[in-house]
Parts: structure tokens; sequence; C-alpha cells
């Protein structure tokens, strides 16, 4: 008798950065976290200050140099992130870029063995190739005086366009929310997570039709600011 092969979950890696476990960011996490188990798929959760991840690129990870080697904590991250679908970023604004552990994480773990040439020739040799990426940061800043200052703009350059340039990712998506300071009204946070949860139901239900119809393998094109 044919036996079917179950179908493999669908997966989302959501990466958490702030140190504080009471925080805002971390709501956010709660959030998505619980709205995508509400719609069958899974999650797994990297809380980068409670993993105590060391950032500090080492010589030999470097992917230009002859002897290159993955460090074993490094290769233990990429065991488990292998076979997400969506990778989705939370974490607070600081001086107008990501924590400095993020920016570990990136160049350690997501962009380990990714060579400089093959980025400029975009080539899709990350296993991040053609998966989704969705951002959710916070500032106590607000958004207008983020945009005035250029952070906003310097930001989704930089940062999230560069990020699914680099890697062949098919699409980037930045949720944001300002003014997120200790004593904000109930009101705004709840309508902030709200925004969470829909923003993860809709990445849910984009990576699902995408199982069903995939699309074309090649490399994503940089997509500049609209």
């Amino acid at each position: 008798m044919h036996r079917s092969h179950p179908t493999p979950v669908l997966r989302h890696a959501v990466i958490l950065c702030h140190p504080d476990p009471h925080s805002f960011n971390h709501a956010i996490a709660d959030a998505y976290c619980g709205a995508v188990a509400a719609n069958g798929q899974e999650t797994i959760l990297r809380d980068l200050y409670a993993m105590r991840f060391d950032p500090v690129l080492k010589a030999q990870e470097r992917p230009t140099i002859e002897n290159f080697t993955v460090s074993a904590d490094v290769q233990a991250e990429l065991d488990v992130l292998r076979g997400c679908q969506a990778f989705v970023l939370i974490y607070p604004i600081w001086f107008g870029t990501p924590p400095a552990m993020l920016k570990g994480y990136v160049e350690r773990v997501l962009g380990s063995g990714v060579n400089p040439r093959d980025v400029q020739a975009r080539l899709p040799t990350s296993f991040l190739a053609g998966q989704r990426l969705v951002s959710f940061t916070t500032s106590a800043a607000s958004q207008p005086w983020l945009s005035e200052q250029g952070q906003w703009q310097a930001l989704r350059y930089v940062f999230d366009h560069y990020l699914s340039h680099a890697f062949g990712m098919q699409r980037d998506e930045h949720v944001h929310f300002a003014s997120v300071v200790p004593g904000m009204e109930q009101r705004w946070a709840d309508q902030h997570l709200y925004q969470v949860e829909q923003q993860a139901r809709a990445t849910c239900a984009a990576i699902l039709a995408e199982r069903y119809h995939p699309r074309d393998e090649q490399a994503v094109p940089f997509r500049p600011l609209a």
C-alpha cells in the first residue's frame, strides 16, 4: 500500500534582539509566534540576549580567506535555521541602526560563507535565497523625526534592502512602531500588537501559497526605495 509522506511544516525563524525580557520587542515576538501557531505553522525563536550569542566575527570565519571555517556555535545556528521559509527580525533602533548583537548575527550566521563576489554577482548562494524577510522595529523617537534625520530611509537601504539583495531573498517587509516609551498607553500597545498579528497571518498565507505555486529559482534584483 502506498504511503504518502507528511508535508513538511512551514517554519518562521524569529530572531529577537533586545536585552530586556519585559520589553515591547518581546511582546512583539510573543504576538507573532502566537499568530503563526494559530495558523498551523511553526516558529523557531532565537532570543539573542537570552542565548548570550557572541556577535564578534572570528578571523577564520571570513569567507574570503583560504582556510575558512565555520565555528561550532555558528554551525549549530545554521542547523536550526535551515528549512525556514520566513525570517523575522525584531529589534529596537539604536542610534539609527540595529543593535550590535543583531549585526553580529548577520555577519556570523546569516552571512556565513557568503562571498562578496557572489553578492555583487547577485548569486543566491545562501540558504536564505528565495525566502521572505520581515522586520519589526521600535523606536522612542517619532516616525517624522526618524524621517527628518534620514534614519528611516538609511535603515531601509543599508539593512532591509541590502540583506534581501545580498542573500537573494525574494521580498523584504518592515513594520515600525514609533514613540514606544515607558508608560505607552495600553490602547496603542494593543493596536501595535494587532498589527503584528495581521502581518504574521499575511506572511503565513504568502509562504503557504508559495508552497503550492513555487516561483522560478533565480536571484532577486535589488529594489530601490519607493
